[in-house]
């Protein structure tokens, strides 16, 4: 049987073929359809705004701007963040605000100033805090399962969404439950029922966070029970691929893509977003689409290099990208706010007959009406998930007529862009001549790949700062004493990849180090916690000849059994089961080292006695990698000089534990190897090896 698009499109050549051209109607005398949720960015899904906070000025408030001040650049509506729980999430791990149940902490990592940065540009931006793992102590059972305790959990959030509003006077609007793993029902309905008898009766819950394949199953779920029903205010969805399911619109739930996009964000990047923020309403009366990432701040050898909406990720020269995305993504923020009203499908949202698609929709108060309009190709806008099936897009002319209360429109606003297949030719967010309206209709010659938006506002704009500057390659020598840091901060620059790294000042005139804190394995996200162990890196995947040296102490109680130095590591994120390198491990209560060629210490070049050390004192190691021959020194001790020739070539430095537990790290410093041998000769020159400055003194830092 033939189908009737394929009927409604062949009599559409034969209307075009006697020079008419097709009507959609922007109606709404029949009602509304669903109200407009919102779109916006996470921070988080494994520490990708991490290089962000690092920034220097005027750099740093410039890119904030980008992302949140309205009418400036995206403008979004919803900051995403990510509710830290000390486990490896993809490109990082982010601190839990408790890495104990007698801890509480609100202090640690960049997600609080994240979010008070963004309510300074928009005081109205809503706040949307999901974990992705918990710390251990919520499952003492020792089990993969943050539900074994509802109540415990569930307090555990309610202590965040607290300290936001105590120390940082923000409010979270929406909570989550587990990114992108099973819901309990037991779990959701707790959880709201802690939330209000905790006065948070306003912190609406999205529900479940999960891959296409299974988020939408809830929906199965939440018709069959109603306190299910009650608990939960929206269902969210990852990579929905712009479509729902029957049950979803049965709940009558705003249905989102809570996150989605995910894209490397060159031009397809931009075309996937721009296509997804008005597809997911026309296929799926999606009302609210979020983009991992937020901001791609993150190493850009880890995984999914650039998927953010725009680039950040070299805050030691200050230069900064905005991406397409950025501008694609402001013909509808800088155009709608939270709580307008889409208009129905076949009354003002839709399909064009000839490819792209098109939504409307008006203020509450019915004073202003937007139209967006995307003609992404396929080849254009090929999201990295799910996969996109084949379709075609033409050249179009579409006639538009408007009914109901703004038939008397007289003009519209219109902004542009088209994306052609290189920057320099493409053009962003341009503000073309207003459209003039005649008896409620106009017409519009639609190119492939462009995005217009039409409105009754006069507020858009496309904000600038100055150009910035140049990109440059990660500083070295590099020295890191932790003394600049307040107690509980991250380091800038290191990007911990298992466990959870802070300053602690020692007192005593003993001044600031790095600690790890993570005592037991975390309710993890991936299986990079199977590491069980502690790692954090630095610096820059093309490094290959290389010096690096540590002091590492274990801690007085609950401590490690072990710290390494690394260089030349090879993956990180949630593939660091696979890393490679060199990597230099001290034991210090069984005088014992090893240096092995992979994480997992199953490729071993060297083990043996360390001689004499200080057990539970300070000790310093030393790692210089040249060629094929990795040197190391412990104490101002040649312990092993060793080949390596059939390793990785280049990487990251780094330095961490060798099982979970406390340990302090100080005076790190990353050098060329012309340097490394100048520091190892002043060493090995000097008996007594206790003070540091000797090496502060040759890189003249």
């Amino acid at each position: 049987m033939i189908q009737l698009q394929t009927i409604y499109v062949f009599l559409h050549l034969i209307v075009l073929s006697l020079g008419y051209t097709d009507v959609y109607n922007i109606d709404d005398r029949e009602g509304f359809g669903r109200p407009f949720d919102g779109i916006g960015g996470i921070s988080g899904g494994g520490a990708t705004s991490k290089l962000l906070i690092n920034y220097p000025e005027p750099q740093r408030s410039e890119i904030l701007d980008y992302l949140f001040k309205p009418n400036f650049g995206a403008s979004l509506h919803i900051l995403k963040v990510e509710i830290g729980g000390d486990g490896q999430s993809t490109d990082g791990t982010e601190a839990s605000h408790m890495h104990n149940a007698l801890d509480e902490n609100y202090q640690r990592g960049y997600e609080w100033w994240l979010m008070v940065e963004a309510k300074k540009r928009n005081p109205n931006i809503k706040i949307y805090g999901l974990p992705w793992s918990f710390p251990g102590w919520l499952n003492p059972m020792g089990q993969r399962n943050p539900y074994q305790f509802p109540v415990l959990t569930a307090t555990y959030i309610i202590k965040w969404i607290k300290g936001a509003a105590k120390f940082y006077n923000v409010t979270v609007d929406y909570i989550g439950i587990w990114n992108e793993k099973d819901y309990d029902k037991v779990y959701v309905k707790t959880l709201r029922k802690e939330l209000d008898k905790a006065g948070l009766g306003h912190v609406k819950i999205v529900a479940p966070d999960a891959p296409h394949i299974q988020d939408w199953k809830i929906s199965e779920d939440i018709l069959k029970d109603p306190e299910l029903a009650a608990a939960v205010e929206y269902i969210g969805s990852h990579y929905p691929g712009t479509i729902t399911t029957k049950e979803a619109i049965q709940t009558g739930k705003p249905l989102w893509a809570s996150e989605d996009y995910s894209t490397f964000n060159d031009l397809v990047g931009g075309g996937c977003w721009a296509r997804i923020l008005n597809q997911n309403f026309v296929n799926g009366n999606i009302t609210g689409t979020i983009s991992w990432n937020l901001i791609a701040a993150y190493y850009d050898t880890l995984p999914f290099t650039r998927d953010g909406l725009m680039t950040a990720e070299s805050p030691w020269s200050g230069h900064y990208v905005v991406e397409s995305p950025i501008w694609l993504g402001a013909h509808t923020t800088q155009f709608t706010q939270i709580g307008w009203k889409y208009y129905r499908h076949g009354y003002g949202s839709g399909h064009f007959v000839f490819g792209g698609s098109y939504v409307s929709l008006a203020s509450p108060d019915g004073k202003d009406l937007t139209i967006i309009i995307e003609t992404m190709s396929h080849d254009h806008s090929k999201c990295i998930r799910p996969p996109l099936p084949k379709y075609n897009v033409k050249k179009q002319t579409v006639k538009f007529q408007l009914k109901g209360q703004f038939a008397n429109t007289k003009v519209l606003q219109m902004w542009k862009s088209k994306l052609r297949f290189d920057n320099t030719s493409s053009t962003f967010f341009k503000k073309q001549k207003p459209l003039q309206i005649i008896n409620g209709t106009f017409t519009l010659d639609l190119d492939v790949d462009v995005v217009i938006t039409l409105t009754t506002l006069n507020t858009g704009n496309k904000g600038s700062h100055k150009t910035p500057p140049p990109v440059k390659d990660f500083p070295l020598p590099y020295m890191e004493g932790f003394e600049k840091y307040n107690e509980h901060e991250e380091p800038f620059n290191f990007a911990q990849q298992t466990g959870s790294f802070e300053v602690k000042d020692l007192g005593g005139g003993q001044g600031k180090v790095m600690r790890q804190m993570v005592t037991q394995i975390p309710v993890y996200w991936c299986a990079a916690e199977k590491l069980n162990f502690a790692t954090n890196y630095i610096g820059s995947q093309k490094w290959s000849d290389i010096y690096v040296q540590v002091d590492a102490k274990l801690g007085e109680a609950n401590s490690s059994d072990g710290y390494f130095v690394g260089a030349r590591i090879f993956e990180g994120g949630c593939n660091i089961l696979d890393s490679t390198g060199i990597f230099f491990f001290v034991f210090p209560a069984t005088q014992r080292f090893l240096v092995t060629g992979n994480i997992g210490q199953s490729v071993i070049h060297k083990l043996g006695p360390t001689g004499k050390l200080n057990v539970k004192g300070w000790n310093t190691l030393r790692l210089l990698v040249q060629g094929s021959k990795a040197v190391g020194l412990l104490n101002g001790k040649i312990l092993f000089n060793v080949t390596v020739a059939d390793y990785k070539t280049h990487g990251f430095a780094g330095l961490g534990t060798s099982s979970w537990g406390i340990a302090d790290f100080d005076n790190f410093v990353v050098a060329s190897p012309h340097d490394g041998e100048k520091i190892i000769d002043n060493v090995l020159r000097n008996a007594d090896d206790s003070n540091v400055s000797p090496e502060i003194d040759v890189l003249n830092l």
